[in-house]
């Protein structure tokens, strides 16, 4: 078994790194953290923007850089790359900040750093955006792992839903993509292990 991507108790989906507030803590606690991930090998560590709370998505912006920079210095020496998340904000997260492919691509290239990158959540972009191939051929050498799950409802990746997951993990795959697709969905099915054994056959694709 490998561990693709690490978190920890503190880190929190809703108050995260556009808070000025919360950057001491994560300062604090980070180090060991990143180095706990880099002596057991676990190449990233997630990280989230937290929710807006009035904020604007230039001020978001500005804070969430400022908090990171020290932690992705020290993740650059260590070879560890930290994760932001994109989630919806319109249904399951609401007030979200990271809640769009662009505005976390503006964040990657203001921090400018290899070992910054994205987690490209295909359930949630399809709900906030949409257009998840192109993205996907536009974006991707910013996206350092990727989630499924079926639209609507976060289920079965499989026919019962909209998106078509075949196409969508070839697009991946054509970019080069060496990293892991996380099965992140909710069966419905009475066979829950019938269901996560067809969603890596669905993955099971080549460019």
């Amino acid at each position: 078994m490998t561990c693709a991507i690490g978190n920890a108790p503190f880190i929190s989906l809703t108050d995260g790194f556009n808070e000025v507030n919360n950057h001491a803590k994560y300062h604090s606690m980070f180090p060991e953290l990143l180095q706990k991930a880099a002596d057991a090998g676990i190449p990233n560590i997630i990280v989230f923007s937290g929710n807006r709370r009035g904020k604007s998505d230039v001020e978001g912006m500005e804070n969430c850089a400022k908090g990171l920079e020290p932690i992705v210095k020290q993740a650059e020496k260590l070879g560890v790359n930290i994760v932001m998340e994109l989630l919806n904000s319109k249904v399951n997260h609401k007030d979200y900040q990271c809640d769009h492919s662009e505005w976390g691509v503006q964040l990657l290239e203001k921090m400018g750093s290899p070992n910054m990158k994205l987690l490209y959540d295909i359930y949630h972009m399809q709900i906030m955006e949409g257009d998840v191939i192109a993205t996907i051929k536009k974006h991707n050498k910013y996206f350092g792992h990727y989630h499924t799950a079926g639209v609507p409802g976060r289920h079965e990746i499989d026919e019962s839903q909209e998106l078509n997951y075949p196409a969508i993990m070839k697009a991946i795959a054509a970019t080069g993509y060496k990293g892991f697709v996380a099965q992140e969905f909710i069966p419905v099915a009475q066979d829950k292990l019938g269901s996560l054994r067809k969603a890596v056959e669905i993955c099971d694709v080549t460019a």
